[in-house]
């Protein structure tokens, strides 16, 4: 297990900010893309003028995972012309828990030693060991950290309890792989949020389609754009009046959920979205139960509309369904654009 885990693994970095204020990407294992560089740059918490220390983020650029930890160098230390520090780790998969755990053994090592060398050693220990241990700096085992529980680990309890029936929107939104906006003003919010959403279409395991830290410059644009549906957390309130990059836009501060204009038709309302809303709301706010067995009512909430849609296909050619097929059957208008639509997101349209 540990060997296929380990490969996961594209690179560590490290960035400092020194006693002029000046922040520089300084070292790198085996090697970073300048572009891929100028991204966590601007990731990386040590380049804003204000410095708010965001001790731990993660986001995604073109399906390579980041994941940064930042550390402000108390004395005595060795490093004596540093102020803060970032130890960049870049990756395959998804798992903030498993690189939060690691980078923070290596920001440890740093402190202890200065020098990068012990970075890289600890770096290589895991990618062909799949641990790094050492006394004093505590010590990472990567089959620790199964990707289950990194999918698991955000709440929809939460999501639910401050959004009610309208997270049925988000719900339809994520079935139909639209494109789904969320601002907060503190990147910490945006990141515990937007995590948990994937696991309302659970039936995928799709964590490909969270963006949680995105900034509004061109080549990020370009990175979410080239995705079908997705995720997407800004912490920049101009997003709001960037109606292009959504089909559905969350203000996380002030509880509000808007549906664009151009997303109403595919995002109508019947009988059915508000069967799932009271399903899902009357799920989370059992107290006995947990985000996990939410998580699996919803689940098979899902695989029923699933099977039905995968019953009604196979009367077809090719095991495919086409709009006359619905029809015949009389649903309700919202009904039926909402299992058209979602036949076409589970590629059971024949086309």
């Amino acid at each position: 297990m540990a060997e296929s885990e380990t490969q996961l693994m594209l690179s560590v970095g490290l960035i400092e900010k020194d006693v002029n204020a000046d922040t520089l990407w300084v070292w790198c294992y085996p090697s970073v893309s300048a572009e891929l560089r100028d991204v966590l740059l601007r990731k990386c918490c040590l380049t804003l003028d204000s410095l708010v220390l965001h001790t731990f983020v993660f986001g995604q650029y073109y399906r390579t995972w980041y994941y940064i930890s930042t550390v402000d160098v108390q004395e005595p230390t060795v490093l004596k012309k540093v102020t803060h520090f970032s130890v960049v780790i870049t990756a395959k998969d998804f798992n903030p828990e498993k690189y939060a755990a690691f980078s923070r053994v290596l920001c440890r090592m740093y402190v202890k030693h200065g020098n990068p060398v012990k970075i890289m050693e600890g770096y290589i220990a895991v990618l062909t060991k799949g641990i790094c241990q050492s006394d004093e700096n505590g010590s990472f085992l990567i089959r620790d950290y199964d990707v289950r529980k990194a999918y698991l680990a955000g709440s929809i309890k939460d999501v639910v309890s401050q959004f009610g029936m309208e997270t049925i929107i988000l719900y339809t939104a994520l079935m139909l792989k639209k494109r789904i906006v969320i601002y907060h003003p503190r990147v910490e919010a945006l990141l515990e949020f937007t995590r948990a959403l994937p696991a309302l279409a659970w039936h995928r395991k799709d964590w490909s389609i969270l963006h949680p830290y995105v900034h509004l410059e061109d080549r990020e644009l370009e990175s979410l754009r080239s995705c079908t549906g997705y995720v997407a957390g800004f912490v920049d309130p101009e997003v709001t009046n960037r109606s292009d990059l959504f089909d559905v836009f969350v203000n996380l501060p002030d509880s509000e959920i808007t549906i664009s204009q151009h997303a109403k038709e595919a995002m109508a309302m019947g009988k059915l979205h508000k069967e799932i809303g009271h399903f899902i709301v009357q799920s989370a706010e059992d107290t006995d139960r947990a985000d996990v067995q939410v998580i699996k009512d919803i689940s098979v909430k899902t695989k029923e509309i699933l099977n039905n849609l995968v019953s009604l296909a196979e009367e077809g050619q090719d095991a495919k369904l086409t709009l006359e097929m619905l029809k015949q059957r009389h649903f309700p208008p919202a009904t039926e654009n909402f299992l058209f639509r979602l036949a076409a997101a589970e590629q059971l349209l024949k086309i």
